[in-house]
């Protein structure tokens, strides 16, 4: 296998510089590519030049790293000779012009290494003449009244500190701390000597997740823009051997187990050999060798999953057939070859979400699964066997969510959970029962999780929620038995000025129980407030869930109350209800959401006349598809990151997504069926525009690797072609979502902006 240069880290670090020039010439504008050898590894760089106001500036991108559109620091070109220097990284460029090509030699640390850049194209997703301006967005903005107690940054602004973790012995607790730039940094604390170390450092992408891989080292995960090919990096606690540990061009990683008896390794599995399938991998944190452990070669019948034990032997893994059975595989011995267990069809589940280390028969497992029941139910199963051995929980209205074990307990199931109108708790040791109690007593009835716990059970950190407050931190001590507030996330919103967010349910046109949510503005007594309809994304096998939540808390600040429908098709509520969706998206999961109109109707403080529909991903689908069916229900919509066009979404599937097309074919629609196709025309609101007559507000990341550009773009065509103005939002260093800091409060501003507009 390939080996990081350790040499090469700061290369791959290169983040910010800005690029000034005293002689130019046209020729050198433009974006300028090459790689550098680097001890048998390749490092892809990309120079952008560009000249405004008379003076030359310029972008660095660097794949491998997942940063791009960073500013240089100082440039000069003169007689055709180019030379870029990064003072504070050591580093300078300096290259000859001849035409297109640039020949030079990167300096670095002492090393020279041959860097020769080639012109080459540098183009935005999408077409870049829709977007509409920042001014458009800005006058938008101003239909929101400013008076109001709390402003949008109050909700959408992240954290000053949050995500708090312990190092595995309890020696440090880890967080992110925002810095005056909003960049989020990964901070170490000492818990006996109070001393702060800055370990990570985000740079220009944002750090999706980060967490303790064993007592001296931390592991992180970026991506490129939000185009969700996740690289994997390391540092120490000192921010020491930073280390790009799957530094993969157009590859993504997902990390399967840790290891906590081998510390310097995990197993991660990576679309490496082949960007359909993923194989898993053994992976050394601090050399960053890889090792792989199982190939993944058919990708006609592709494995999904694999199953290893703590101690990262691989005992089973399932594999697709038809392109709509998952047929599981398991072995005995370490030694001896995979056999085929039992197969199932994607509408069902069995799930291995455990081993069983409590026993001295090492065959047993526990498993989620709906076989013999309608929702999911936690099951002991044997293997070997092939059976079940015990029915350990289930709920007949809600499929259960999992369990919590202490491995210090030789693995004792401490409790079970399930998520039904809220979060429910089921403590099951002893001990847990014990210390649950303790919770209640200190929490009362609000919703309380473990967050995080040191391995000798002796500190527990726990994150206090509930509709009205975002998230509060503490500490309990189970020596002194103390509990200790860290801190509120957000304490400018004030838990007494937010909003209720009510549990409902009511009955469908053909008699099916839903349930969802309603979040109510304060003090309408004998008033009549608008409605903003939010179905969530998926649609299948997602929901919403009780909870804070920013956006609705937002809307019933300003007056809105926000409507919430786990729509037929969900997950959670059973097999009988996923299914029900099947073949529905445009038909009856729009009629579930028009019931829920139907039924928030009959509620006292509703406005009829003033009802917005907004929603993300298949959310932005159930807008838009709204829009055209029932256009005189709703006033006004907002479209996120929605698919527009069903035939145009499937053909721009991500090549990691092709393996399930046969189960997009059963549980969408077939565009290889004459008869489905014609649903499919019918339920693509692209192709009927003319029926959209309400105002709408089209939003899009230009890099979303799941709902492609293009899908807004023909909306904003579309509807711009009829003499329809359509505010169009793209953000160019987002993908699924807007997830800096700065483009959520840019994107409520305008959001709340365009619902003043239309529904004050």
């Amino acid at each position: 296998m390939k080996k990081t240069n350790k040499d090469t880290g700061v290369i791959l670090g290169i983040f910010m510089f800005f690029l000034s020039i005293t002689a130019f010439s046209q020729d050198i504008i433009g974006s300028w590519k090459g790689s550098l050898e680097a001890q048998g590894q390749e490092i892809p760089l990309i120079f952008n030049i560009q000249k405004k106001d008379g003076i030359l500036s310029s972008t660095m991108d660097s794949p491998q790293q997942g940063a791009f559109d960073i500013s240089m620091d100082s440039t000069f070109f003169e007689e055709n000779k180019l030379s870029i220097v990064f003072s504070q990284g050591g580093i300078k460029y300096e290259g000859i012009l001849d035409k297109e090509k640039l020949t030079g030699t990167f300096y670095q640390g002492g090393m020279e290494l041959p860097l020769n850049l080639t012109k080459t194209i540098k183009k935005k997703p999408g077409n870049t003449a829709l977007p509409s301006s920042k001014e458009t967005f800005e006058k938008i903005a101003t239909f929101d009244d400013k008076s109001y107690k709390y402003s949008v940054e109050d909700y959408f602004r992240d954290p000053a500190t949050s995500d708090f973790k312990f190092s595995p012995k309890g020696t440090y607790v880890s967080y992110r701390e925002k810095d005056e730039k909003g960049k989020n940094h990964v901070y170490v604390k000492h818990t006996k000597t109070g001393k702060i170390t800055r370990a990570i450092e985000e740079q220009d992408e944002l750090i999706r997740y980060y967490g303790w891989a064993n007592d001296s080292r931390l592991l992180y995960v970026k991506d490129n823009g939000g185009n969700e090919n996740f690289q994997l990096f390391a540092a120490n606690l000192d921010g020491s051997n930073n280390k790009a540990l799957t530094p993969f061009d157009e590859v993504s990683v997902q990390i399967l187990d840790f290891l906590k008896d081998q510390p310097d390794l995990i197993i991660v599995s990576l679309n490496k050999e082949s960007k359909q399938v993923f194989e898993p991998y053994k992976l050394n944190i601090v050399s960053g060798d890889l090792e792989k452990l199982f190939e993944n070669k058919d990708t006609s019948s592709p494995i999904l999953d694999y199953r290893f034990d703590k101690d990262g032997n691989l005992r089973g893994y399932t594999k697709q057939q038809n392109g709509v059975d998952r047929a599981l595989y398991y072995r005995t011995e370490k030694d001896k070859p995979f056999n085929q267990v039992l197969t199932t069809n994607w509408k069902e589940t069995f799930r291995v979400i455990a081993f069983n280390y409590n026993t001295p028969y090492k065959h047993d497992a526990y498993v989620l699964s709906n076989l013999e029941s309608n929702t999911n139910e936690l099951v002991l199963y044997d293997l070997a066997k092939n059976e079940i051995i015990e029915k350990v929980y289930s709920n007949p209205t809600f499929d259960v969510g999992g369990f919590a074990r202490s491995r210090k307990r030789n693995f004792e199931i401490d409790y079970y959970y399930y998520i039904g109108e809220k979060t429910r708790i089921i403590p099951v040791s002893d001990y847990y029962k014990k210390l649950h109690r303790k919770f209640e007593e200190q929490f009362g009835d609000k919703v309380f999780s473990i967050v995080d716990h040191t391995d000798n059970e002796e500190k527990y950190l726990i994150l206090l929620e509930t509709d009205r407050i975002y998230g509060t931190y503490y500490t309990y001590d189970v020596k002194e038995d103390t509990f200790t507030k860290i801190l509120d996330m957000m304490p400018q919103l004030h838990e007494e000025d937010m909003a209720e967010m009510r549990p409902i349910n009511f009955i469908s046109r053909d008699g099916l129980k839903i349930y969802g949510y309603i979040t109510i503005p304060n003090n309408i007594e004998g008033k009549k407030v608008p409605l903003i309809l939010n179905p969530h994304g998926g649609p299948y096998g997602l929901r919403d869930y009780w909870g804070f939540n920013s956006k609705t808390q937002l809307f019933a600040s300003r007056g809105y109350a926000t409507l919430q429908v786990n729509f037929r098709g969900s997950g959670g509520y059973g097999k009988d209800f996923f299914l029900k969706g099947n073949k529905q998206i445009g038909r009856k999961m729009l009629n579930d959401l028009e019931d829920a109109v139907a039924y928030a109707k009959t509620l006292d403080f509703i406005d009829d006349e003033k009802i917005a529909i907004f929603g993300a991903s298949y959310g932005g689908l159930a807008t838009l598809g709204s829009l055209v069916k029932t256009p005189d229900l709703y006033t006004c919509g907002v479209d996120y990151v929605g698919v527009s066009n069903l035939f145009t979404f499937k053909d721009s599937f991500p090549e990691y997504w092709k393996p399930f097309m046969a189960q997009f074919n059963e549980q969408w629609y077939n565009s290889e069926n004459e008869s489905e196709q014609k649903i499919m025309e019918k339920v693509s609101p692209a192709l009927h525009v003319d029926k959209i007559t309400k105002p709408l507000f089209v939003i899009q990341g230009a890099n979303d690797a799941r709902v492609n550009i293009n899908e807004s773009d023909q909306i904003v065509q579309n509807m711009r072609a009829r003499g329809i103005d359509v505010p169009y939002m793209v953000k160019y260093n987002e993908g699924h979502g807007f997830y800096h800091e700065e483009n959520k409060v840019e994107l409520y501003k305008t959001i709340i902006g365009f619902f003043a507009k239309h529904l004050k």
